[in-house]
């Protein structure tokens, strides 16, 4: 999972795919912490992908790195509701905090699941990671 973490945060940029009805939707992200031993990604409540992880937490992340390697992470997406983790996501990423608290009602953080990272290369075999 530390490794999963380390990557996605090399990529600053990941995408996450979710599912609204029938139809795919991705978006970036830049958000990725470790807190409990959980891999978390953090957005705000008021937003469209969180009502679409609410209504099915099946996503997918992909990221881009600079080496020509690109990870892919199947997981569970799970809501923690606790302000623990929302404090720990902000102290990781102060820039946050002009936006979301860490009980403003609308900032969220989930952890990932059920999760299978996959790193891929041009000249290498996929290597998998499961973990959650």
């Amino acid at each position: 999972m530390q490794e999963v973490h380390d990557l996605l945060k090399k990529c600053q940029t990941y995408f996450i795919a979710t599912v609204d009805g029938d139809q795919p939707r991705v978006r970036p992200f830049g958000t990725v912490n470790i807190f409990e031993n959980k891999l978390y990604i953090q957005t705000g409540k008021v937003k469209n992908v969180s009502k679409q992880i609410m209504a099915n937490p099946k996503i997918e992340i992909c990221g881009m790195l600079d080496s020509g390697k690109w990870i892919r992470v199947e997981a569970v997406a799970v809501e923690d509701d606790r302000v623990e983790p929302r404090q720990a996501m902000l102290d990781a990423y102060p820039n946050l905090k002009s936006r979301y608290g860490p009980d403003d009602g609308n900032n969220q953080v989930f952890y990932l699941t059920k999760a299978t990272a996959t790193i891929y290369s041009f000249t290498e075999e996929p290597r998998v990671i499961k973990f959650g």
